[in-house]
């Protein structure tokens, strides 16, 4: 539930009035890696293979999209 204080607070912010540039500036979602749009593709591992790719992300202080990532670009190089 809401407080009136909270509506208050809510209320009080209004009427200062918004910074709707930096608002704009935020954005939505999450910050693209590149000029091209990027697709999901869903990959079926085994729970050895997934703990592997952990433990790299782990390891490494990545994503564990990020260290599948490097992963397919360094066995495609």
């Amino acid at each position: 539930m809401v407080s009136e204080e909270q509506i208050q607070q809510w209320a009080d912010e209004a009427e200062v009035g918004y910074a709707v540039e930096e608002m704009k500036r935020r954005g939505r979602g999450r910050p693209g890696r590149g000029a091209e749009p990027m697709q999901v593709v869903a990959v079926r591992l085994t729970a050895e293979e997934l703990a592997a790719v952990d433990a790299i992300a782990e390891r490494e202080h990545i994503s564990r999209s990020e260290a599948i990532r490097r992963a397919l670009a360094g066995s495609a190089a």
